[in-house]
């Protein structure tokens, strides 16, 4: 009212164009994790945009630091910190101390947290903090490709995980390659990298991995899996300010989607003529 009173209307000044964003404050991101269904001792894999809420106060330390406080000490935030998109064949070298996360301004906060652990995959890192941390992130680099079953995606549906997405749709659901190549569709990998991985002490270790098919006939339509995952219960809704939160069981997706796939390797592509069922 008092906006409308001093002539501002929906914007944030006289005569301006930007319209005001909610304010989100870290009680109400806890507020919204925890309605969504996340709680102590939970696992989970956060994909994220900061934007998406409105104006979040603290930026994206509040929403790490709301993470934090709804798993507890005995549960285990991850987010990824991918670098798909700067480490490859012309630039094979991921630093796992010094290689920014493509994925979002949280990811990248989130991963120079002091008690953060970032897996050593050059091209599909993912950081870690809580209980069992070290060893949800070890040996990522060993498995030859980025989401196998050794993988910190392995073991977020094996130690009965959630992905949560925050303000962000299906299309990040990085936990989809990982069950194409647990299937595994023909068409997933289409080359070999020879990439390399430095460590925090500057030891440097070949990383020879398989890399996800970039053909134009392979893309993905991961929202599509939403109304089967809705169908058997799957995913449950929140909200964070402007934002929607999506929360899947990931041991369930895997459950449902792995057999599909492998009957039917073409289930996520866009190429594909008949819904997903």
């Amino acid at each position: 009212m008092a906006a409308a009173a001093d002539g501002l209307g929906m914007f944030g000044v006289e005569g301006g164009t930007e319209p005001v964003r909610t304010v989100v404050t870290r009680p109400d991101i806890v507020r919204g994790m925890r309605e969504v269904g996340l709680g102590p001792g939970a696992v989970v894999l956060m994909h994220s945009s900061l934007s998406s809420m409105g104006h979040v106060a603290g930026g994206a330390d509040a929403v790490v630091d709301a993470l934090l406080e709804v798993v507890g000490p005995a549960g285990l935030a991850s987010v990824p910190t991918h670098t798909w998109g700067t480490v490859n064949a012309r630039q094979p070298v991921f630093h796992v101390a010094l290689s920014p996360s493509i994925v979002g301004r949280i990811t990248e906060v989130f991963r120079h947290r002091p008690d953060a652990l970032r897996s050593r995959h050059p091209t599909h890192s993912v950081a870690a903090i809580g209980c069992r941390s070290a060893e949800y992130v070890q040996g990522h680099e060993l498995g030859q490709t980025p989401c196998g079953r050794q993988s910190p995606y392995g073991r977020l549906c094996a130690w009965g995980g959630h992905v949560l997405f925050l303000g962000v749709q299906l299309s990040s659901w990085t936990l989809v390659h990982a069950f194409e190549e647990w299937a595994p569709v023909p068409w997933v990998f289409d080359r070999w990298e020879n990439l390399y991985t430095v460590l925090e002490d500057g030891t440097v270790i070949p990383v020879p991995s398989r890399r996800h098919t970039a053909d134009p006939g392979c893309r993905r339509d991961f929202p599509a899996l939403e109304p089967l995952l809705q169908r058997h219960g799957l995913i449950r809704y929140g909200r964070i300010g402007e934002a929607t939160l999506r929360l899947v069981d990931a041991a369930g997706a895997e459950r449902l989607l792995l057999p599909r796939l492998r009957e039917d390797p073409d289930l996520v592509l866009k190429r594909r003529a008949r819904p997903v069922v």
